[in-house]
């Protein structure tokens, strides 16, 4: 399997999972979620998995080995998350940190790839008798690796003293536009809410060309990022239907349909008419283990075999007992900045001359990776200042 189909079928598989949380959200849920931030941490418990866990874990992500999935990763890693702010392009760090109680020790197998494949770092800590010290130390690092957009990736009280593992993963971008918007031209207009009643924000514009491709439906707006010197091409995409109350149904047919991404984003810039799009800041956290569950993701969270991780636990089964998943995004005149954090705690048709694009209603956005059609972001804005 190329890097290509492997980006594919994991950015389907994550599809899948984005579209089971966005639709159980509330009325003013806006939603941002890191596909690969958690594809890392499932790729670290499918390492140290076997027997029908592993099964289970490989059939979900669409792999055939723990050790495709685990140099997918690596390469995917070094692929796309290169710093490319020193020749101007947006600031990335990807970041990866295990913490190992004092009384374990990894197997060699799992160190090394730890090490090798992702760059992780490993802390030795005492979680049975300081797991909130525990706790405060994953937040700090969350935090730092961040730039201070997540400060608590793991809430107080969910690692205890039967804690044996913790992986997490951190995730930063920065990118500006490659046409700022003119802040002296932001205004406010109505946002109209799925209840039918709306609220004042405020709205960039421009009258440059843009990328837009219109659809059955809904319309798709392309905002490239400033490029650096390589061949990585950044740049966020939002999903407009067409009605105020139609972004439930271009959310199932994003996350069922294979492909949908790739067969709908705008190729060519055309001229604009009526151009408005709001400013947004979003914070979302969500423990994904109930979602992963309904999913059919069960054997890793119920002492299932959990033994490529650390050599003998005086024959006790570890499981997984929860993974927390941390995102903020925020989208203003400038471009975007953006952070992901993720924790797994193991206890025991053709255009017009013009083309409107107003987004004052319910929209869906992704930031992505076009040259290897990575996924870093996606979300909903169902209420430009909820979240």
């Amino acid at each position: 399997m190329d890097v290509r189909e492997a980006i594919a079928n994991q950015t389907e598989v994550m599809l899948s999972m984005a579209k089971h949380l966005l639709l159980k959200g509330g009325e003013n849920s806006n939603v941002v979620l890191s596909p690969l931030s958690i594809h890392v941490v499932l790729s670290l418990i499918t390492a140290g998995s076997k027997g029908p866990t592993l099964d289970q874990l490989l059939s979900f992500l669409k792999v055939n080995s723990a050790d495709h999935l685990t140099s997918f990763a690596s390469q995917l890693i070094a692929l796309v998350f290169a710093d490319a702010s020193p020749s101007g392009g947006p600031c990335l760090r990807f970041a990866h940190a295990l913490w190992l109680d004092q009384s374990l020790s990894l197997k060699p197998s799992f160190n090394q790839l730890l090490d090798s494949d992702f760059k992780a770092a490993l802390a030795q800590v005492d979680f049975q008798t300081k797991a909130a010290q525990v706790i405060q130390e994953i937040n700090t690092w969350a935090e730092k690796e961040t730039s201070g957009l997540i400060k608590e990736v793991l809430p107080a009280g969910s690692v205890d003293s039967s804690a044996r593992l913790v992986f997490a993963n951190a995730l930063y971008f920065k990118g500006a536009w490659n046409e700022k918007f003119d802040e002296s031209k932001t205004k406010d207009y109505d946002f109209h809410l799925g209840s039918g009643s709306s609220v004042k924000a405020p709205f960039m514009t421009s009258k440059k060309k843009q990328y837009i491709r219109a659809c059955n439906g809904f319309k798709v707006l392309g905002l490239p990022y400033k490029q650096g010197e390589d061949k990585r091409r950044f740049t966020m995409y939002l999903f407009l239907p067409d009605s105020n109350d139609g972004l439930s149904a271009l959310v199932e047919k994003v996350g069922s349909e294979s492909g949908f991404l790739e067969r709908h984003l705008p190729q060519h810039q055309v001229e604009v008419g009526d151009f408005r799009i709001p400013k947004f800041k979003i914070s979302y956290g969500v423990e994904i283990s109930t979602m992963l569950k309904e999913l059919g993701v069960t054997l890793p969270f119920s002492g299932g075999e959990l033994t490529e991780m650390v050599d003998s636990v005086d024959g006790q089964k570890l499981y997984v007992s929860s993974i927390f998943h941390k995102t903020f995004i925020e989208v203003n005149e400038e471009g975007t900045e953006a952070a992901a954090a993720s924790a797994a705690v193991i206890k025991l048709r053709s255009l017009p001359t013009t083309i409107d694009f107003v987004a004052d209603h319910p929209f869906l956005f992704a930031v992505r990776e076009d040259m290897t059609g990575t996924l870093l972001f996606i979300g909903q804005v169902l209420h430009p200042h909820a979240g």
